[in-house]
């Protein structure tokens, strides 16, 4: 199953550690339990353990909850420290996060919020 994340309007990134042995129903229960979040809506959930080199994604495909579980090769993710906070990601900081850079790059030009036609 290959997926294009590039159309769903919201990536939440869960930040901290999370037990990566927590299946579909358990991290579903986090979703909805401790963040209240819709997982139904047209959004992906990112989670990451202790070592920072796996991840996973949850979300719902139209028909279920679906997810996906990576453990990079070479590298590891610059994952938020921050236990109890969610944050809501830009296409771009999603593909710095899982080009393992940070997703907070000071360098980087801000997108305007005006839009030029």
């Amino acid at each position: 199953m290959k997926c294009d994340y590039t159309a769903v309007k919201n990536i939440y990134i869960i930040c901290g550690k999370t037990d990566m042995e927590k299946g579909i129903d358990d991290l579903a229960t986090l979703i909805q339990d401790s963040f209240k979040f819709d997982l139904y809506g047209d959004s992906i959930f990112l989670f990451s353990g202790w070592s920072k080199d796996r991840y996973k994604c949850l979300y719902f495909d139209g028909d279920g909850l679906a997810m996906l579980y990576k453990r990079l090769d070479s590298r590891k993710l610059q994952w938020p420290k921050d236990e109890k906070e969610v944050r809501n990601l830009s296409q771009q900081k999603l593909h710095w996060l899982l080009e393992g850079l940070s997703i907070q790059q000071p360098k980087a030009i801000p997108q305007s919020p005006k839009v030029v036609c």
